[in-house]
């Protein structure tokens, strides 16, 4: 999780997604209905939770980013993630800590998966619009705070949309593992 830049930043996430689509966009109904590990939602109700926190976080980094533009401040395009924020995702890495998802994130259940990419490709479409602010404007000075990983900056968030997005992959990967005949 080297970024130099906020282009690197956006790479990541573009070749995160594309994984993240090829994995799910085939499963089958069957498929889409197995269970977490801990039973509480469906394959299908994990992707619709992608989604929603990736609205989320797009909503928190246009905050972050517009109030940093009301001061006037500039950016040269360079990244910057907090040292808070990196060890925090090397500890859930290494340990790999569990996390319950705040409820304004859970997801409603029973959308199809067809309905699910549809708002991804949404919030990946106003992700990409938003791309020149982040470049433009300087991205760490305002933080919001996340319920893990404490006081997050635009450039952290922007991160965490794909981390958070490899996690869930991985999730998918051992359901699907697990349920392989």
């Amino acid at each position: 999780m080297n970024y130099e830049t906020i282009a690197d930043i956006y790479e990541a996430n573009d070749k995160i997604r594309t994984n993240f689509i090829n994995l799910v966009s085939e499963l089958t109904e069957e498929q889409e209905n197995l269970l977490s590990e801990n039973g509480k939602w469906t394959l299908g109700a994990v992707i619709e939770h992608v989604a929603k926190v990736e609205g989320g976080m797009i909503q928190i980094c246009e905050r972050l980013l517009s109030k940093a533009e009301a001061e006037g401040k500039t950016s040269d395009g360079s990244a910057s993630l907090s040292k808070a924020f990196i060890e925090g995702i090397i500890k859930a890495r290494t340990e790999n800590q569990k996390f319950e998802a705040p409820e304004i994130v859970h997801p409603e259940g029973g959308k199809p998966i067809s309905e699910t990419l549809k708002v991804l490709e949404q919030t990946r479409a106003k992700l990409n619009e938003m791309r020149p602010m982040f470049e433009s404007i300087e991205g760490t000075s305002h933080t919001f705070p996340h319920p893990a990983f404490g006081n997050l900056s635009a450039h952290d968030w922007l991160a965490l949309i794909g981390g958070h997005e490899v996690r869930h992959m991985a999730q998918i990967e051992r359901i699907l593992g697990n349920n392989d005949g």
